[in-house]
């Protein structure tokens, strides 16, 4: 699933006392001080996993992130050098502190799952401790317990490909990378968290609708992730007394979205169609930004849904409850002839 760059300034929501969040419209007030929330999958600023931190941090929770390791150098580099200053701005106008950038690639659970061909990887070259096993035992030597485990996570090596053509490998790498890694995760970090803490991830109605475009296995992995959250609702609620959750986003305009690129002889790409078509078939027709998603994350991370879980959330502007696409040629109707004097 991809998210859009922020865009345009964002309107300045009022602040409780202690750095708490609070919503303009109700004047509900969201205090996350204290928690620490690790957000694993960010590597820029323009996904949901960035906005998501944000709002957490805007309650004034800290924030620690997970990175593909790939990437991870690049990320660290954007963040010391300001590049991101712009999008690190909280509605107070502090800014967003990041506590510590982890590296993590979320397809190896323990360093015995780690091959060697990755390990002498370059772009692997000088880390170690980036399995989700190491990383939880590092974010507890680090921080103690957590509060929140956000999983902004997803990779399809053939998410190009038509279902029809894709191959074994690619249909397992998807749900390896983008639904077993929630499982890992909450195995993981399940014993770190504190009792009443949230486990949140992120879907796509591609997982119950016929999206074309979205292959390669990617939407079968995504309807393993939404019952793999009903499941572990459960079972990581009586073993932890944490919740989990999802949250179904509309499509935006990410790096990691951007990287399904334009078929042969086409002029727009997969998510640029996506974002059109939801726009002008959705219940609301209206954009939909990154900030949406991060606020309804933030409610959901939060002890106001202490009594939510197992549940997958849309937030797509009502385009899951549309059964007809109100642009399509069908739907046109010619102008009645004039009646006849």
């Amino acid at each position: 699933t991809g998210t859009a760059a922020f865009m345009g300034p964002r309107a300045a929501a009022p602040r409780a006392r202690g750095g708490a969040f609070m919503a303009k419209e109700t004047g509900a007030t969201v205090d996350l001080t204290g928690k620490v929330a690790f957000v694993a999958g960010v590597a820029d600023s323009s996904g949901y996993g960035w906005a998501i931190a944000r709002a957490l941090a805007d309650a004034g929770a800290t924030i620690i992130l997970g990175t593909w390791p790939p990437v991870l150098g690049m990320f660290k580099a954007s963040l010391s050098g300001g590049k991101l200053d712009g999008d690190m701005t909280l509605s107070d106008g502090s800014k967003m502190d990041i506590a510590k950038v982890y590296p993590l690639d979320a397809v190896f659970d323990t360093p015995e799952d780690v091959p060697e061909s990755v390990a002498n990887n370059k772009r692997y070259k000088g880390l170690a401790g980036f399995t989700i096993a190491e990383v939880a035992a590092a974010v507890e030597e680090d921080f103690g317990k957590i509060d929140i485990l956000v999983h902004s996570l997803a990779n399809g090596p053939e998410v190009t490909k038509p279902l029809l053509e894709t191959s074994r490998q690619g249909y397992l790498a998807a749900s390896s990378a983008s639904a077993y890694s929630l499982v890992s995760m909450a195995q993981k970090f399940g014993p770190i968290m504190n009792e009443g803490g949230s486990i949140l991830s992120l879907t796509y109605l591609a997982s119950e609708r016929v999206v074309p475009g979205y292959g390669g296995g990617m939407s079968s992995a995504k309807a393993q992730l939404e019952s793999d959250t009903r499941t572990l609702a459960f079972e990581a609620g009586r073993k932890h007394g944490v919740r989990v959750n999802t949250i179904s986003a509309g499509p935006l305009k990410s790096r990691a979205a951007t990287a399904i690129g334009k078929g042969a002889g086409e002029q727009k790409s997969f998510i640029e169609l996506a974002i059109d078509y939801s726009k002008v078939n959705s219940a609301m027709g209206q954009d939909l930004y990154a900030e949406d998603v991060g606020n309804t994350a933030l409610f959901l991370s939060s002890p106001m849904a202490r009594a939510v879980t197992g549940v997958t959330l849309y937030v797509d502007n009502g385009l899951h409850a549309m059964g007809m696409a109100l642009d399509s040629v069908s739907m046109q109707q010619e102008a009645a002839p004039a009646a006849k004097r």
